[in-house]
């Protein structure tokens, strides 16, 4: 970066105004720029839902408009190319019809999550669309992306947070008074997309490697060199043996949590500590001791520690330790998440109360026979799937370090302090 250029963003983050400059309600920008509220510059329409939203005559799966729902957005970086579901004759007429090529936003519980239509969809009323905007439509689309989090401070909370079009309409946002501005700028941030969407598919390709790989590898289905014995048939109460270590006094370790991205201190989970007070008698937990909830386990609620040497998890949760003799703790992490391990998790799962958990029946559980490859085969195969494990944490901090990168970008340039060239 340019001495000028630094020395430039150095004294608007003082709040001081330098040559070429100007003060305006939205904060300091270029004098050539002007302040507008979206309103100004955009129709905005409310989305509708047909109610009941679950009567299956709204839905039609060969029907080509697309249902939005959060879930879909959130799995999209700029472009929305498809949804779970899509909508019949009588489900378009109840809802708010979206041509391609037209900014949507999220209004409720996620807030401000910007998309723009890869295909005609239908929006209920948790969407906003911004119709006919005055603007270059990918600027527009950048700089609700960069407001997502003045978003959530504007939401009204109920029992979710949620905007209305008055909200929205009302926000300021400065705009280049040159269109060849804007699209430069929204052209610079969407180089960056693509860099974020292609290490997005490497990221899910190299996922469904690893899969693939574990379920040949923990099968035995494709065998390492040099191993061609035959596996050994245990029970899995020969693998593993229930510890039940218990806390003396309160806050004596961390307290952890089982969650889809392994086991994580609860405070990063959930931003805050959410057990009891006084967790005395909570269950300690050692690296390499494998953990789950025996309600949750047929979903594949379960993780062996190895980021911490201690911890403390709920009563709720079983604890248990590797018999080494039979079955190594690294390798072991990859058995007990093997996908031939949830069919058995479920196999001893009845549904109890609630559809989502099931009780599990531990004595078959522990007396279910599966088959292991010897320990010296289980370590070299521990080695394969590590390797691959690495190679996702590379690209995944990549990803990242390009999101980073974006999110800087959209500060500089969406507000003027760093201008491109027309």
């Amino acid at each position: 970066m340019k001495p000028e250029i630094k020395e430039r963003i150095e004294a608007i983050n003082r709040g001081e105004i330098p040559r070429g400059y100007k003060r305006t309600r939205a904060g300091i920008i270029p004098s050539d720029w002007e302040i507008k509220r979206i309103g100004e510059i955009s129709n905005i329409f409310r989305g509708a839902s047909p109610r009941p939203i679950n009567d299956p005559k709204w839905f039609d799966e060969s029907s080509s408009i697309g249902w939005v729902r959060i879930s879909d957005v959130t799995k999209s970086t700029k472009i929305l190319r498809e949804t779970e579901q899509y909508l019949s004759q009588d489900g378009i007429s109840k809802s708010r019809l979206v041509e391609k090529g037209n900014i949507i936003m999220s209004i409720c519980a996620t807030v401000g999550k910007p998309i723009i239509t890869g295909f005609d969809v239908c929006i209920h009323d948790g969407f906003v669309v911004f119709e006919n905007p005055k603007v270059n439509k990918d600027f527009l689309f950048y700089y609700l992306l960069k407001l997502e989090d003045t978003w959530k401070k504007y939401g009204q909370t109920g029992s979710q947070m949620n905007l209305n079009t008055d909200i929205v309409g009302n926000e300021l946002i400065p705009l280049p008074n040159v269109e060849d501005e804007q699209q430069k700028i929204a052209d610079i941030l969407s180089t960056w997309d693509k860099a974020i969407e292609l290490k997005e598919k490497l990221i899910e390709q190299k996922k469904e490697q690893k899969k693939g790989l574990m379920q040949r590898l923990l099968t035995g289905k494709v065998r390492l060199p040099g191993f061609d014995g035959k596996w050994i048939k245990l029970k899995i109460k020969d693998l593993i043996k229930e510890v039940n270590d218990r806390t003396t006094q309160n806050n004596q370790y961390e307290v952890l949590s089982v969650t889809k991205n392994g086991i994580v201190p609860q405070r990063e989970q959930f931003n805050k500590q959410i057990a009891s007070e006084d967790n005395t008698g909570y269950k300690i937990v050692r690296r390499n001791n494998l953990v789950f909830s025996t309600m949750n386990l047929w979903m594949g609620s379960l993780d062996v520690l190895t980021t911490h040497d201690v911890g403390i998890v709920s009563p709720a949760y079983k604890v248990f330790e590797f018999i080494e003799q039979n079955i190594n703790p690294l390798f072991g992490k990859y058995f007990m998440l093997s996908d031939y391990m949830i069919r058995i998790y479920k196999m001893n799962s009845e549904q109890g109360a609630s559809i989502v958990r099931r009780n599990l029946d531990m004595d078959g559980l522990l007396n279910t026979i599966v088959s292991v490859p010897p320990v010296e085969e289980q370590r070299e195969i521990f080695k394969v799937l590590q390797s691959a494990d690495d190679e996702l944490t590379l690209l995944c901090s990549e990803l990242e370090a390009l999101k980073q990168q974006k999110r800087g970008l959209m500060q500089l340039l969406l507000s003027g302090k760093v201008r491109v060239k027309c």
